[in-house]
């Protein structure tokens, strides 16, 4: 598969936005779905609909089958060593919750620490203030750079006998810092301190090799990978799994109930309670081969030379200021133009058909921390172009004659 023909993969690409071309550079927010995966969504639920691990009937059979099939293509994908150290989640923030509450209930207690960064979503804090509350721990924050990254030094600095895990995202959602996984994973291992990485950003654009990172626990976020909303995974060591209390009761979750005890299932359907999404889990499998048929090295290769150019079309504009310049950096150019709120300039571009983000991006920390309200945000997918951040850099245009700048 070409990457130059893949936008003709994206059915959304064929309608038109305010009477202009769709130019679509808000992945790092969600991605746009290939009609293969959105195919097969629609023949599942066509052809092939029940619910899985109930009932015996040939469609339950068949539907459950299926989803198991996809648990086994992630663990191909993710080089996982087992295929139960892969969890179905609603989502990357339900797979940070399950980590920040079944890990926090067993293992954090009051005066422990839990290492997180000025970098982090939303997702991978509020979940750690929860078992902040609870249980009276304390969070630290590994500081950013002038660069917008978080630098190694600031991780070791931070480290103490208290740190029960570390926390961390993969990819800056704001500046596109890369964090050096692999570095904290060695520095963490050293102290027997289990490391979590928010890959929501990390996954759609990185090579991921769980036995090579070392990591403890990884979250992933599937509608960011070309596949279905509303599903997550966890990836996490079969030793965790085991020792971890479940997260939420229910059905499915259990071996045997009675009235004065309940035991539970097996890893992983141990962390699987109630009613499972299948139509989505047997879809991703759909995205798994999509972004497989191109390659990730060949993904990286392309989005980085659109983020290259992006760089510098944005740089020759005096007006705007490009947030971060880490060394390393995923598809993310967040900026800012002076004298133009960044909802202002979300607004006007999407009268030219360019669907940025606006706002803080769920990283209010981070953005205190700039002394910045809000940014703009253009996140780079598979199937954009050159042809796309010349379209941006109009609309910019565009945007300042509007506000006279």
């Amino acid at each position: 598969m070409e990457v130059e023909n893949i936008k003709k993969e994206f059915p959304i690409f064929k309608q038109k936005i305010n009477g202009k071309p769709l130019v679509y550079l808000d992945s790092a927010n969600s991605s746009q779905k290939p009609k293969s995966v959105i195919d097969r969504i629609s023949s599942f639920y066509e052809t092939e609909f029940s619910n899985v691990g109930r009932s015996v009937h040939s469609l339950a059979v068949k539907a459950t089958n299926r989803f198991e099939n996809t648990r086994d293509r992630v663990q191909k994908y993710l080089n996982a060593k087992h295929r139960e150290e892969i969890i179905f989640t609603k989502g990357a923030t339900e797979a940070i919750n399950l980590v920040a509450s079944s890990f926090g209930k067993k293992f954090i207690n009051s005066g422990d620490e839990i290492l997180i960064t000025e970098l982090e979503h939303h997702s991978n804090y509020v979940p750690w203030h929860f078992i902040r509350q609870e249980k009276g721990a304390k969070i630290k924050f590994a500081e950013v750079n002038l660069n917008g990254e978080v630098e190694i030094d600031e991780i070791k600095k931070n480290i103490s006998n208290k740190t029960k895990i570390i926390a961390i995202t993969h990819i800056s959602n704001v500046t596109g810092a890369i964090t050096p996984i692999k570095k904290i994973v060695d520095i963490a291992q050293e102290k027997n301190i289990p490391v979590l990485i928010d890959g929501t950003q990390g996954a759609p654009h990185l090579t991921l090799d769980m036995q090579d990172l070392g990591c403890d626990f990884y979250a992933i976020s599937c509608h960011k990978m070309y596949g279905p909303n509303g599903l997550g995974i966890l990836y996490a060591k079969k030793k965790w799994l085991d020792l971890l209390p479940p997260y939420q009761g229910g059905g499915g979750m259990i071996n045997e109930v009675y009235k004065d005890s309940i035991s539970y299932a097996d890893t992983p359907t141990k962390f699987e309670a109630g009613t499972m999404q299948t139509a989505e889990v047997v879809a991703f499998s759909e995205s798994i081969n999509f972004i497989e048929k191109i390659g990730m090295k060949n993904i990286l290769s392309h989005e980085n030379k659109i983020l290259e150019y992006g760089l510098e079309q944005l740089k020759k504009k005096n007006s705007i200021n490009i947030i971060g310049e880490p060394k390393e950096r995923g598809s993310v150019l967040c900026f800012t133009i002076k004298g133009i709120h960044p909802h202002d300039i979300a607004t006007i571009l999407d009268d030219e058909g360019v669907a940025v983000r606006a706002g803080h991006h769920c990283c209010q920390i981070l953005h205190e921390k700039l002394g910045l309200p809000a940014t703009t945000r253009a996140s780079i997918g598979i199937y954009n172009t050159k042809e796309d951040i010349d379209i941006l850099c109009k609309a910019i245009d565009h945007c300042k004659k509007v506000f006279q700048i």
